[in-house]
């Protein structure tokens, strides 16, 4: 995976964790891969993934069985969701919007190249 400068490596893996979610790769309930597991795909230190899965319990995405690993919460695809449309609404469309005006770009120019 190439990681990107500006955040923080263990929050690009939880993101990708994430997608995986979202993408029904794990189930509610379903056992995520183990920390060694990711961290040997990842090529990173295993210190960062536990992170990773850290940042995920906080944010209620997965929980842990004692012994077992790690799970997808029930909710974690609403979550996740959630949490991608907040980040979404406050930090990715603001820039746009900036841009549209800057180059003079409306709404409804947004919408017809839409239909195109």
């Amino acid at each position: 995976m190439d990681f990107k400068k500006q955040k923080p490596i263990y929050l690009q893996i939880a993101e990708r964790l994430m997608e995986q979610v979202v993408q029904g790769e794990f189930a509610a309930d379903g056992r995520m891969p183990s920390v060694r597991e990711v961290a040997a795909s990842m090529g990173v230190n295993p210190n960062t993934v536990a992170r990773s899965f850290d940042y995920l319990q906080k944010e209620e995405i997965a929980y842990q069985r004692r012994g077992m690993g790690f799970f997808v919460a029930p909710e974690a695809k609403e979550r996740i969701l959630s949490l991608q449309r907040r980040e979404f609404m406050e930090e990715d469309l603001p820039v746009i919007l900036q841009k549209m005006r800057l180059l003079g770009i409306s709404l409804d120019q947004l919408k017809e190249q839409q239909s195109l």
